[in-house]
């Protein structure tokens, strides 16, 4: 298994998104992408959702609405303990120079420092979170947690 920080860069692909700050957070169980004008729509009876990814005061906002086929929806508790329905996409997210197949709850995280949280479900069998590290995907060095 890799040593991953609590702090990564990652990349989505599919979304054209790099380079991307993530909390890597244990609590957690899923992944979650900082969005915005969430909208679920029917096309051709298939559910699919449209957002804008990251806010406009965000560096990396590029003002593209995605339409992208909705995964699943299901209830999620927030780290304030609220519990409210939430639409999952299914994409790719490269971490530390691999791509994996990633379930992302889409939500409003702008009041949170980082756009990116990815929960235990992305991490088991696959990283181990060394919390003392931050961005070890950032050509492959340390930088020690201060």
């Amino acid at each position: 298994m890799k040593v991953i920080g609590r702090l990564e860069k990652v990349h989505f692909p599919e979304l054209q998104l790099e380079n991307i700050s993530a909390k890597i957070d244990t609590g957690a169980y899923s992944s979650s992408l900082h969005c915005h004008h969430i909208v679920k729509e029917t096309h051709d009876d298939r559910a699919m959702v449209r957002f804008e990814l990251l806010d406009p005061d965000h560096p990396d906002y590029q003002e593209v609405a995605f339409l992208l086929p909705v995964y699943k929806e299901k209830k999620v508790k927030s780290s304030t303990g609220k519990s409210q329905k939430r639409i999952f996409i299914q994409t790719s997210i490269s971490v530390l120079g691999e791509t994996y197949t990633v379930e992302l709850s889409l939500t409003n995280r702008k009041a949170m420092k980082y756009p990116v949280l990815i929960g235990r479900k992305l991490l088991k069998n696959r990283f181990v979170v060394d919390v003392s590290k931050e961005y070890i995907s950032e050509t492959q060095g340390v930088r020690e947690k201060k």
